[in-house]
């Protein structure tokens, strides 16, 4: 299968090393080509977000972030997520949680902020790898928007 192109970036933000390489590989897998970043925390995800820190001279659109809520430090995943969805320039970044936690208050909660997708992370591998492979096809409907998008811009102009 021919690797899908698009020109976002996947930024994975969980600190779980197992997790994201599952997520990474299963991407591959069914041929999502995207470049994939992660980063383990909250804040360091909110600079590159921002483009701050060491991620101040980033270029480039802005990524489809796939976010867990339980990390280290003071800011966690539904931190991360009120702030990108209250700066004007970011709030339209897709945000898919992908989480262990189930707490149906905390899955409104985060719709209510604007997540795009809320996914429970199944503890059995073969049922996480299931959840990446529809997270892909997600992922695969969205690129072709965007290209559909520009390819009717293109009509237009």
């Amino acid at each position: 299968m021919e690797p899908i192109q698009s020109a976002f970036t996947i930024l994975i933000v969980d600190d779980d090393e197992g997790h994201v390489e599952l997520v990474r590989r299963n991407l591959r897998r069914i041929a999502v080509g995207n470049p994939i970043l992660a980063l383990q925390d909250g804040t360091r995800a909110l600079e590159y977000i921002f483009r701050r820190g060491e991620f101040a001279q980033r270029t480039g659109a802005d990524p489809l972030i796939l976010l867990d809520i339980n990390m280290p430090g003071s800011v966690n995943g539904v931190e991360v997520l009120r702030q990108i969805k209250a700066d004007a320039v970011t709030r339209k970044t897709p945000v898919i949680m992908l989480s262990t936690t189930d707490d149906p208050r905390e899955v409104a909660l985060c719709y209510e902020l604007g997540c795009s997708v809320y996914i429970t992370k199944p503890v059995d591998s073969i049922l996480f790898i299931e959840a990446i492979k529809r997270l892909g096809l997600f992922l695969q409907v969205i690129r072709l928007a965007s290209n559909e998008r520009g390819a009717m811009a293109a009509l237009v102009q």
